[in-house]
């Protein structure tokens, strides 16, 4: 299947690692010309050697309205607009949940900051060119524990992109824009060794034992790489997908136990 992507210009934040890394490899291996968006920028100049084709990098926090707008208007400087747009910048998952008595107003802010505000400012800021072209489409990384209690946090911060992905498709898809949010489980990435290898230390297991237990919470009983959801969210990102949009879409290899309509 052609997904169209071929000359498309693409704005992929948290693209210095993880499945925002993999996104921008693939939507670069369908031809798309991707622009990097970190904000350590050692890191994103490494992480672009390892993406195919043609790339610019830009270092921006999505914390700061001021910092992505500039973002925005050197992208579409360099590139002559954008046609899609990919949230991918949030606070690493994964880590200890604290319980509720330890749960603070900072860190539930800062999650909150980062994934969901930081995916508005990134969406307001490429809509009216999108908008403006009559096309585009994006793309907006959540997570299961949307679908899911265990973390105050998690379940708050990707409940919310999910509510912001439907009002925003609503209000731009009569101008062509689609709008998704994918929601991943537990990724294969570069931080999976550490974090099996903390859950080990903390509960007195073995690697191998937490991570048949984390295989084991999917339908598919092994846990899905990164490239494998950049693969649903390169697709969803491209023309072909245009029947999508206001809807999430879960990319965990099963989300066992649970059912959703």
């Amino acid at each position: 299947m052609d997904l169209q992507l071929n000359g498309k210009r693409a704005i992929v934040t948290g693209a210095s690692r993880g499945i925002g890394l993999a996104i921008a490899r693939g939507l670069a291996a369908e031809g798309a010309v991707v622009v990097m968006v970190a904000r350590n920028e050692a890191a994103l100049a490494a992480a672009a050697a390892t993406v195919p084709g043609t790339t610019v990098t830009v270092t921006a926090d999505t914390t700061d309205d001021t910092s992505v707008r500039s973002m925005v208007e050197q992208a579409v400087g360099e590139l002559g607009g954008v046609d899609i747009l990919v949230n991918a910048a949030a606070q690493p998952a994964g880590g200890p949940v604290p319980p509720l008595t330890e749960v603070t107003d900072e860190a539930v802010h800062a999650d909150f900051d980062t994934k969901v505000l930081g995916y508005l400012r990134c969406a307001r800021a490429v809509a009216p060119h999108m908008t403006a072209q009559g096309w585009g489409r994006i793309v907006n990384i959540s997570g299961l524990n949307a679908r899911r209690t265990g973390s105050v946090s998690g379940s708050i911060r990707n409940v919310a992109v999910a509510a912001l992905t439907a009002n925003l498709a609503d209000e731009l898809g009569p101008h062509g824009v689609g709008v998704v949010v994918v929601h991943p489980g537990m990724v294969e990435t570069e931080r999976t060794p550490a974090l099996i290898a903390d859950r080990a230390a903390r509960s007195g297991r073995t690697e191998e034992q937490v991570r048949a237990d984390l295989a084991a919470a999917s339908s598919l009983h092994r846990i899905v790489t990164a490239e494998e959801v950049a693969d649903v969210v390169v697709f969803l990102a491209s023309p072909r997908a245009v029947a999508v949009t206001g809807d999430s879409i879960g990319a965990g290899g099963g989300n066992r136990g649970a059912i959703h309509y």
